[in-house]
């Protein structure tokens, strides 16, 4: 079983940056699409960026389209999310997850995912 970890949420100001990490535990980390989704309070889990196994190729939500990105490091197997220019909407529990290219689920499901981080946008 794979493990997820995410670190780098907290409290950020509006307009402000900050970088999330998710380390992992996946042998085979380059098998995998790695992808970062959120959930706010009293909302729906909603999909943010997602990267290839090998990097070159993104995509991203509209609502973060041109604020954030994603990018990763299969030599410390660990993907990330630079958020910038940061909004009140983007307040919330961001988690990463992770799709084997060889996977049996449904497209668009993942096979791993994190815990979660709270990311807090604050004026």
């Amino acid at each position: 079983q794979a493990q997820l970890v995410e670190s780098g949420g907290g409290v950020a100001q509006v307009g402000g940056s900050t970088r999330l990490s998710c380390a992992t535990s996946m042998r085979s980390f380059i098998m995998y699409k790695m992808a970062w989704f959120r959930q706010a309070p009293g909302k729906e889990r909603e999909f943010v960026a997602a990267i290839d196994s090998s990097g070159r190729n993104t995509a991203s939500a509209d609502s973060v389209k041109g604020r954030f990105t994603i990018s990763r490091d299969n030599i410390k197997n660990t993907v990330y999310l630079q958020m910038r220019n940061l909004k009140p909407e983007d307040t919330a529990v961001y988690t990463c997850a992770a799709r084997h290219r060889s996977t049996n689920l449904p497209a668009n499901e993942y096979d791993y995912w994190g815990q979660g981080t709270q990311v807090t946008v604050s004026s």
